[in-house]
């Protein structure tokens, strides 16, 4: 940080507010498309020397922007399956705050190995079984589908609330399992982002644990780029949430590894 500032002259205030301004517009664009978001605004915002939970809450307040702006063009163009997700949504949200204010069983230390496998199974699935996802095949999500679906809307939900980065990737993979394709499983997918985010944040501001002014600037940046990125991904279509999808995958997965070896 004190290179650019070297370099640029400007204040520290004003360059902190270009790079979240900066990061919520990547982190937006990628975020509407596959989901992970996060593992660009999270960073950025603890540069701001926040308290984690103060930086964890201000994020939730930029993120529910992007997640509403590209729902918005999801919903516009018709690509959510309305009924099915307004059967998710009290689980997602219900799950959200849970994970928000739960004391987890499980450390992080014991948690993030499950997610590893998880994420190894999926990527290894997406890459040799080719046509997975490519195809909308769903017509009805009913019966035992549908309970399975509303446990993992309450799972997943609950992993937004105390973890995060990830959600909206975890919520595509759920939703290709059950018939949907890459483009309206993330339609899908960001409706309930949406929610478990505007749960999380709502406990943050009830504790207090957000700064307004930081996570307004992110959210100009995430309007930004999720506009982009939602309507870019509905012209291209599930052949490029599929590549998107898995150099996000990628990505997380190297990065859950290293921060998982560095704690033994």
């Amino acid at each position: 940080m004190d290179w650019l500032i070297s370099i640029t002259g400007l204040p520290y205030e004003v360059m902190i507010l270009l790079l979240l301004g900066v990061a919520g517009a990547f982190a937006g664009f990628v975020d509407s498309i596959v989901g992970g978001g996060g593992l660009i605004s999270v960073p950025a915002m603890l540069l701001t020397n926040l308290p984690p939970s103060m930086a964890l809450g201000s994020n939730k307040l930029s993120s529910i922007f992007g997640a509403g702006s590209a729902s918005i063009t999801f919903l516009r163009n018709h690509m959510v399956d309305f009924k099915l997700v307004r059967k998710l949504l009290p689980f997602t949200f219900i799950g959200s705050m849970l994970g928000t204010l739960a004391v987890v069983s499980l450390p992080p230390l014991y948690v993030k190995p499950i997610i590893i496998v998880l994420l190894v199974t999926v990527t290894l699935f997406v890459v040799f079984k080719k046509n997975w996802g490519e195809v909308n095949r769903t017509s009805q999500v009913m019966g035992r589908a549908l309970h399975i679906c509303m446990a993992l809307a309450l799972g997943i939900g609950m992993y937004d609330g105390f973890i995060g980065p990830g959600t909206g990737t975890f919520l595509i993979m759920g939703f290709i399992f059950t018939g949907f394709d890459f483009l309206h499983a993330s339609a899908n997918a960001k409706i309930l982002n949406f929610t478990s985010n505007l749960a999380s944040l709502l406990v943050f501001l009830y504790l207090g644990h957000v700064n307004y002014m930081y996570g307004f600037v992110a959210a100009v940046g995430q309007v930004v780029g999720a506009y982009l990125g939602s309507h870019l991904a509905i012209a291209k279509g599930s052949s490029l949430v599929r590549v998107v999808f898995l150099s996000v995958t990628t990505v997380m997965l190297l990065k859950l590894v290293f921060d998982y070896i560095s704690t033994l």
